[in-house]
């Protein structure tokens, strides 16, 4: 028998020891998608959310006993994207000249979603939930108060910024706009703008709204390219050409 033969498999990963422990536990009501920078994903059922997340928390192998952070996503012009985001090279992030055809097509029943940022100061390690909303307007997905308390000022923010509803959740207020604010501005729909700006009014001796003033404009991304016409070889600047001074 050769040598080969007789070694063993080599031992899995850290990662991938949790991801078999949170599937053990979690059986089939979690399903694991493609991540990046080596973290762990997985995708839950709205209703099965609150079931999985206890599972997290009270499982001694998991033990997930802080939520680090919450947050919303919109998914309404996911997959139209022409520029490339995801990596870069020393002259920056490319830049979409032509379109990439046919726009994708939206998700209007999966539009919102919402991930839970999990980790387990006994292991040491984190996992990533995430749940898409239920319905279209308005969205709503279950609230995670009674698992981590600390989930209730995250989940605020969600909804203050996204417009999510968090179902069973004590106190759902607006915890960072203006107490009139009008709308949700991290949608993807909303204007970069606003719908209106605020100041003081010397004369009322109050702050006002009034219709935002300023004028919309596209901001697009600087990308370093080099120039070849700025090449000694092309403005008389190196040496040894024939029928060229140097200067």
């Amino acid at each position: 028998m050769s040598e080969s033969a007789t070694e063993s498999p080599p031992p899995p990963s850290r990662l991938e020891a949790l991801a078999a422990k949170v599937e053990a536990a979690c059986a089939e009501r979690v399903k694991r998608v493609a991540s990046i920078a080596g973290e762990l994903t997985y995708e839950v059922a709205a209703a099965d959310l609150l079931a999985v997340c206890r599972q997290l928390r009270d499982d001694p192998a998991l033990a997930f006993d802080m939520l680090a952070d919450v947050s919303g996503i919109d998914y309404l012009t996911y997959g139209m994207d022409e520029w490339n985001t995801r990596t870069a090279t020393s002259s920056g992030f490319s830049r979409g000249v032509t379109g990439r055809g046919d726009a994708a097509p939206s998700m209007p029943t999966r539009r919102f979603a919402v991930a839970y940022h999990l980790l387990s100061m006994v292991h040491n390690t984190r996992v990533r939930l995430r749940v898409h909303c239920e319905g279209v307007e308005p969205p709503m997905v279950d609230s995670v108060v009674d698992v981590w308390p600390g989930a209730n000022w995250f989940e605020r923010e969600a909804f203050d910024l996204f417009g999510i509803l968090f179902s069973g959740h004590p106190d759902l207020r607006r915890i960072l706009t203006d107490y009139g604010f009008i709308g949700h501005p991290f949608r993807k729909d909303f204007p970069l703008i606003g719908h209106v700006e605020v100041r003081y009014d010397p004369d009322k001796q109050r702050v006002v709204y009034e219709p935002v003033s300023i004028e919309p404009r596209i901001q697009v991304p600087r990308v370093i390219r080099d120039d070849h016409r700025y090449e000694p070889a092309l403005n008389g600047r190196a040496t040894g050409l024939p029928g060229q001074k140097n200067v």
